[in-house]
């Protein structure tokens, strides 16, 4: 009886340790399978396939020479495609080396195989609008608020991944980031988010009902002063006047009139981390982008007021500006989610992944995403005709380094179903009589309808 019973108790030793190994088997094969493309990636036995732009142009090649491109030929993308060098972090290469890789568990390393990244990219419109930005520094990005598809996306000063980083020391501040996803002072940008929260909180009549006196400055309750960039006065102006004069005056008054809780409320909903909130996720294709963030205490104080009009705590990037833009230009109150890798392809050149169009959660209502629309066309007709498109703009002066220096931006969006653009562009350290955001969005949009 002893041996039978011994018998049974190494039988079911025996199983446990059969079914210990086969589940310890198991994991190390989903470990291989899954873990594999991240270690091969970085291995030297393996080549990278290309990155190309929606016509097939390339922007990466992992062996590019001048001799084979031209020297300046991936200079407007050099700080957006990057390189595998390890030299630039939250670039499209460095987040997606997995997916370059000429690699896979049936073929093992093929060093022609035919792994590649298709992006949305227009390199012909973005080489046209890093051109246009001349001697300015600054970022442009634009995409089709209808799809999500990043069209345009430039940032000065960039980085020539052609020169291998033999003058690192000496590159300008900014050339190893691509601006379009880092934080920045939105300026008077900011009222477009500001006048959404009224519509909000006022209801349209209520807010068109309202109008406020502009002689120049405007005290506080709190004896703080609130400047116009107009010394002389707007007058009374309503909210389509005070929108198009970007009188800060105006603002001052109608966010004094504005419950903080709801106003507060209505930030968030656009994705502002609000007084030290938690920031919400922004990443496009693995690259991360900065989250709006601002302070707003009370309705009636200086730094408030100033927050709402897009100056003292207020910060954002110009893709997220570009993205509430899209919000009121497709009329639904969602933001078109971006995106810039539009498929992969395998070792095989079989199709890999393939984008889709997403959005948001809610902003803001459709309801009032048309009323906005409706003011910001208004704005382009009146001042920005120039431009040569029907449309809707917020310009934004933004002071910064503590007011020594000033950038110029401009957000918006063309309304033609045939040219479906939302747009942010910043031009640093702008002064009078030189090239303008207006010039740079016509460029813009003159380079992306021969498309």
């Amino acid at each position: 009886m002893k041996s039978i019973q011994s018998i049974r108790r190494g039988e079911r030793l025996t199983i446990l340790i059969l079914l210990v190994f086969f589940l310890g088997m198991g994991i190390l094969v989903f470990k291989v399978v899954r873990e594999s493309s991240f270690y091969m990636s970085h291995s030297d036995d393996v080549t990278l396939g290309k990155v190309y732009d929606r016509d097939e142009q390339v922007l990466f090649d992992p062996d590019a020479t001048a001799e084979m491109y031209g020297n300046d030929y991936f200079l407007d993308v050099g700080n957006l495609i990057g390189d595998d060098s390890g030299q630039m972090t939250n670039t499209l290469v460095s987040e997606n080396l997995e997916s370059l890789q000429n690699y896979s568990l049936v073929f093992g390393a093929a060093p022609h195989g035919k792994t590649g990244i298709y992006t949305t990219l227009d390199h012909q419109a973005n080489q046209a609008v890093y051109q246009a930005f001349g001697s300015k520094n600054g970022t442009a990005i634009a995409y089709n608020y209808k799809t999500g598809e990043i069209l345009v996306c430039v940032s000065k000063p960039s980085v020539n991944i052609l020169d291998n980083y033999a003058n690192i020391a000496e590159l300008p501040e900014g050339s190893l980031i691509c601006k379009a996803f880092y934080g920045t002072v939105p300026g008077s940008t900011q009222k477009v988010i500001t006048t959404a929260a009224a519509l909000d909180i006022l209801g349209y009549d209520g807010l068109m009902a309202k109008s406020y006196t502009c002689n120049g400055i405007y005290t506080t309750k709190y004896n703080q002063q609130i400047k116009c960039h107009d010394l002389n006065g707007h007058g009374t102006e309503n909210v389509v006047q005070g929108f198009e004069n970007s009188c800060n005056p105006f603002f001052a008054q109608l966010v004094q009139d504005l419950p903080l809780d709801r106003l507060i409320e209505d930030y968030r909903k656009a994705g502002i981390a609000v007084n030290d909130d938690k920031k919400t996720k922004i990443e496009i294709d693995g690259i991360q982008s900065f989250t709006a963030s601002t302070k707003l205490t009370d309705t009636s104080d200086f730094d408030t007021m100033w927050s709402c009009m897009g100056q003292s705590e207020a910060m954002a990037s110009p893709c997220q500006m570009m993205m509430w833009e899209s919000a009121i230009a497709n009329g639904t109150g969602k933001m078109t989610n971006p995106y810039l890798i539009d498929h992969t392809t395998n070792v095989t050149g079989g199709t890999k992944y393939t984008a889709d169009t997403s959005y948001s959660d809610a902003v803001f209502s459709a309801d009032i995403a048309a009323q906005v629309k409706e003011i910001m066309r208004q704005n382009g007709q009146d001042r920005y005709s120039s431009i040569g498109y029907p449309v809707g703009v917020k310009s934004g002066t933004a002071q910064v380094d503590n007011g020594a220096s000033e950038n110029s931006l401009l957000v918006g969006f063309n309304d033609d179903p045939n040219l479906p653009i939302a747009f942010c562009v910043v031009i640093e350290n702008r002064t009078s009589g030189e090239l303008s955001t207006s010039e740079l969005v016509s460029t813009m949009l003159n380079a992306l309808s021969q498309e």
